[in-house]
């Protein structure tokens, strides 16, 4: 019997297989795989093509056109910008609105969705249309604004913290995956004498990893390119956040103060080792990278927690 029922499974393997081969599900799949690879060179292929041109030397004559990879390898680009006081403030401002930002942002969203997730809370529906409400309906820039100007925040680092330490639809997606979680647990920590800060730090935290790890991503996203909020609310250059420099550098094209001591050598070498496009290839990079590299690390959670999140409403 035993033997009869593993033929039976092997069988079944077998024909599961062979149907995986059938022309029908062969053209299916290359299909498929080559829809992605044509999706994945459209939109990888801009952002190699600024990696090799910030990497290219400004005096080749070929410079611009087609490339792969840099026909004259160079790092002058690179090392002119990072010599910009400008730049590195600006790097440094950027860095420090995302390590503190984000801390603070995940810290106030996983508190106040642990909070409107308990549906026993004394006006928990008012409390969440209040919430709701502000993701449709705003006051516009000049409330904004003077709102930010009435807690003194104007031209000060704080500017880029507090104004948007909650994000709604952040602490809507928190909050549903903790509705979601066996209420067991808190019952069981409930019974050993755990009070509701307890639980919220020692039983809900640890296993809201995905959809946490998922805000963090977005909010360091939020952070690291954001720009508007510095060209609003900031007059001081040392305040300026990277991708303001790099909005002023692609748009008004002022890159001559970096290049003063670039085009002093190269007058001297008759030789222009980088350009504005270069410059302006370099900054786009030093600004984009950081993230880049950050995705890998957390990609594993964020699908997990953007599915698992978003399932209840």
């Amino acid at each position: 019997m035993e033997n009869e029922v593993a033929r039976v499974n092997k069988s079944s393997a077998i024909s599961n297989r062979l149907q995986r081969y059938t022309p029908a599900a062969i053209a299916g799949n290359l299909f498929v795989y080559g829809f992605l690879i044509c999706l994945f060179i459209i939109t990888f292929f801009p952002f190699w093509h600024i990696f090799v041109l910030s990497l290219n030397d400004a005096s080749d004559p070929t410079y611009g056109r087609f490339m792969l990879w840099p026909n004259e390898f160079s790092l002058d680009s690179y090392k002119t910008v990072l010599k910009d006081s400008e730049i590195l403030s600006s790097i440094l401002v950027t860095v420090g609105r995302t390590v503190i930002g984000v801390p603070l942002t995940l810290a106030c969203i996983s508190m106040l969705a642990y909070a409107l997730s308990k549906r026993d809370l004394v006006g928990w529906r008012g409390i969440n249309l209040f919430f709701i409400f502000t993701m449709y309906f705003g006051g516009g820039l000049i409330p904004t604004y003077m709102i930010v100007r009435s807690f003194n925040l104007i031209d000060s680092f704080w500017v880029f913290i507090f104004p948007g330490v909650i994000s709604v639809f952040w602490m809507i997606l928190v909050r549903t995956y903790m509705e979601g979680l066996p209420k067991e647990m808190e019952e069981a920590a409930q019974m050993e004498g755990a009070n509701d800060i307890q639980i919220f730090v020692k039983v809900i935290l640890p296993v809201c990893t995905p959809v946490i790890a998922t805000i963090a991503l977005f909010s360091a996203i939020s952070h690291w390119n954001a720009w508007y909020d510095s060209y609003i609310y900031t007059y001081a250059a040392s305040l300026k956040t990277l991708s303001a420099v790099l909005v002023k550098i692609l748009n008004q094209y002022q890159t001559n103060d970096m290049l003063n001591e670039a085009q002093q050598l190269a007058n001297e070498q008759r030789k222009m080792p980088v350009s504005s496009e270069t410059i302006r290839m370099a900054v786009t990079m030093v600004a984009t990278l950081p993230i880049i590299l950050l995705y890998p690390l957390l990609q594993k959670y964020f699908l997990k927690g953007m599915l698992i999140g978003s399932v209840k409403g």
